[in-house]
């Protein structure tokens, strides 16, 4: 069997990542190649630099190139508002939005009795610390809905039960979403969160 040379290589990495299969990773690997001095070059040294400096943030789980992310370090987030998502991709996206002004705490997933994953496998503990440290009033339960994300809030909640207001996402109809193509569970949440008009 024939070694695989670097070009097969980086195509048959680049299909792992998610979204990319073969022929879209060798479509991106060619385009890199054919702009090898403006692509190709500085993608593969930012990748090196932050293969060299990425870690989580030690105070909300964050990835950050130091020990605390930028968002923990900021004092004017320090509202006493914390908000708690599943993984990192949660948190940029809320970012994104630009409208919370508060602090994170990425659980790093969700409780799964299948999968063996307990409190202590998540950050629930460290959350729990953070409440008294931090001096937080307030924790907004943005995780996912599914089966596990609503169990780990509804956990997370009676942990933190009589310590601090709670608080969750709303759940519905999304902005220019059509009913028609709505599945039932997000139907009803949205029927049973609805407000005055």
């Amino acid at each position: 069997m024939r070694e695989k040379n670097p070009i097969e290589t980086l195509i048959d990495l680049m299909a792992r990542l998610p979204g990319l299969g073969p022929r879209s990773a060798r479509r991106a690997v060619l385009h890199l190649i054919r702009k090898r001095g403006a692509l190709l070059a500085p993608l593969a040294e930012a990748m090196a630099q932050v293969a060299a400096t990425a870690r989580e943030c030690l105070n909300c789980g964050n990835v950050s190139t130091g020990d605390v992310c930028p968002i923990c370090a900021d004092e004017a987030r320090a509202n006493g508002i914390l908000c708690v998502v599943e993984d990192v991709a949660d948190l940029w996206a809320m970012e994104r939005a630009q409208v919370f002004r508060g602090r994170y705490h990425v659980l790093g997933g969700t409780l799964s009795a299948l999968d063996g994953i307990g409190p202590d496998e998540l950050r629930i503990p460290r959350l729990k610390d953070r409440l008294a440290a931090e001096r937080v009033t307030e924790v907004i339960l943005a995780l996912n809905a599914t089966i596990d994300g609503q169990t780990t809030a509804h956990y997370i909640a009676d942990q933190l039960e009589g310590r601090v207001a709670l608080s969750s996402l709303a759940q519905g109809v999304p902005i220019g979403g059509e009913l028609d193509y709505l599945d039932d569970g997000t139907i009803t949440a949205a029927l049973n969160a609805r407000k005055r008009f």
